[in-house]
């Protein structure tokens, strides 16, 4: 699996968990590969179960950089993208800055509404900068 496809079952998982925080990131996972059929790969599952250990510090970023939007105000796709690049950013060492920002734009531009793009590539940039992540 290409590792696009396997961010956006990444993005999927993350976004699923939104709606299921009764579930444990296992039973969620395993819905969705009984459900969908598809592979889950190691990076798979590491990001996903690493964006949920991470959720609070990755949402508290993307609220201090989205200027007046709180995580809570931003719609759940946005945000489940936002998730994960930002871990991507912070914490997958062989995924460059720059990749993680256009696949999370591309993402954007597939599930999300036409103003979300924009949104989320000026907040990812917003943050690689100030963090001084390359």
């Amino acid at each position: 699996m290409k590792r696009s496809e396997a961010r956006e079952w990444a993005f999927k998982l993350i976004f699923e968990s939104l709606f299921h925080q009764d579930l444990t990131s296992e039973d969620i996972l395993n819905s969705a590969l009984a459900i969908e059929g598809f592979e889950a790969d190691k990076y798979i599952v590491s990001v996903f179960e690493g964006v949920l250990s991470a959720r609070d510090e990755l949402d508290s970023t993307v609220s201090k950089y989205a200027k007046g939007w709180s995580s809570e105000r931003i719609s759940k796709v946005s945000l489940s993208i936002l998730r994960l690049s930002l871990y991507e950013m912070r914490y997958v060492d062989d995924v460059p800055m720059s990749v993680s920002i256009n696949e999370a734009v591309e993402l954007a531009k597939k599930y999300d509404t036409d103003n979300a793009p924009a949104f989320i590539n000026g907040i990812l940039n917003s943050i690689a900068k100030a963090e001084n992540i390359s």
